[in-house]
């Protein structure tokens, strides 16, 4: 089959070819590598749309709701596949609408009440989570909407950026904490954290690239912040906390890297010294067995090596891919790691991670394209 032909075939279908635009990303697999690839992707998204409730919900603990459904919208979009067309057009949508349904009047994103005290692995602080990722995926899957549902998006959004504003510039205690982000609820330590904060700057970016009214300001806020979680360290190059220099790893290195590059720093020379850093810390089989979050660091490490392009992502994205491909199961599904600490969140949320991991090549989801 020519090539030419390969291209119209995958348009017709919706279905992108990976190699076929010119989105400034060097080739980084072979022949044979792109077509193990593609299948283990497309198995993938076949086993997730088995796992799907008739609410629109995928499985997973509720404490990891709507973020969970989510991520498996943003799998499916990530390979082209679109609301109500084709194979998974129906999942999309029902998928979409039970995030919608999560929101509550004050723009929160969470299924479960997230009142109370803080609580590790309770809404008080999962609900900041599932707020920010939700918001994201619908800011991704905005412009393929129309009509009532359309409708609902915006309204949906607009409410959201509402909370997250209002989060981002509530009182904090330390200087280095404000443009940031935590929980819910105080827990009398600090008043941002790295892990979260990456996840609502991809909210308002997302949905600045949709079109929403964002200022720059919220942006700027937001990566000042993150350059507090900026070290010269042997354990990483970005920490979780400002100042604490004891949780600087491959993840947060990962996520303080694609946080500034999409809040406008690509160039920065935190982004570049982050780049040559992972290069010198592959996430291979070894770091396979010693992690306890290796989907979760994936993500975050292969979006970032996107924005860097050239020789970061070609040096780094085969290993993770060869990596993510050996712990497919049959079915289609991504084991639970023994050692992950996200374990309680389920088999969907590995897939989905794992999906979103392999895909970047198909530059689809606005957020991430270079």
């Amino acid at each position: 089959m020519c090539r030419c032909f390969c291209v119209f075939f995958f348009l017709l279908l919706g279905i992108p070819d990976s190699r076929a635009a010119d989105n400034g990303l060097p080739e980084a697999l072979n022949d044979r590598q792109w077509a193990a690839l593609e299948k283990s992707v497309d198995r993938g998204l076949h086993w997730l749309a088995k796992q799907q409730r008739n609410d629109g919900s995928c499985e997973g603990d509720e404490v990891g709701q709507p973020a969970i459904t989510s991520f498996a919208v943003m799998a499916y979009l990530s390979r082209g596949h679109r609301p109500g067309v084709g194979p998974y057009g129906k999942a999309i949508e029902s998928g979409i609408d039970f995030v919608l349904a999560t929101q509550r009047a004050n723009g929160l994103f969470t299924y479960e009440d997230a009142v109370g005290p803080y609580k590790k692995g309770k809404p008080s602080q999962t609900a900041t989570y599932n707020h920010a990722i939700a918001g994201l995926m619908l800011g991704e899957v905005y412009g393929l909407c129309d009509g009532a549902r359309s409708a609902r998006i915006r309204q949906a959004i607009e409410l959201g950026l509402n909370l997250t504003w209002k989060l981002q510039f509530a009182r904090k205690d330390r200087a280095e904490d404000r443009g940031g982000w935590r929980y819910l609820c105080d827990r009398d330590d600090v008043d941002s954290d790295l892990s979260v904060s990456g996840w609502h700057l991809m909210f308002l970016r997302s949905a600045k690239n949709a079109e929403f009214d964002v200022p720059r300001e919220f942006i700027d806020a937001a990566t000042g912040d993150i350059k507090w979680c900026y070290i010269a360290h042997r354990d990483g190059i970005f920490t979780y906390s400002p100042g604490d220099h004891r949780d600087a790893n491959e993840a947060m290195t990962g996520i303080g890297a694609l946080s500034l590059a999409l809040g406008g720093l690509y160039k920065d020379r935190r982004v570049v010294e982050a780049g040559d850093w992972l290069l010198d810390h592959p996430l291979d089989h070894n770091f396979y067995r010693s992690t306890e979050r290796y989907y979760y660091t994936a993500y975050y490490c292969t979006q970032a090596m996107v924005q860097l392009g050239g020789k970061y992502w070609k040096a780094f994205y085969p290993v993770v891919v060869a990596e993510v491909l050996d712990h497919q199961d049959s079915d289609g599904n991504w084991r639970i790691p023994s050692r992950a600490k996200e374990d309680k969140l389920g088999e969907v949320y590995f897939t989905s991670l794992a999906i979103l991991t392999l895909t970047p090549p198909y530059q689809l989801l606005p957020i991430y394209q270079r």
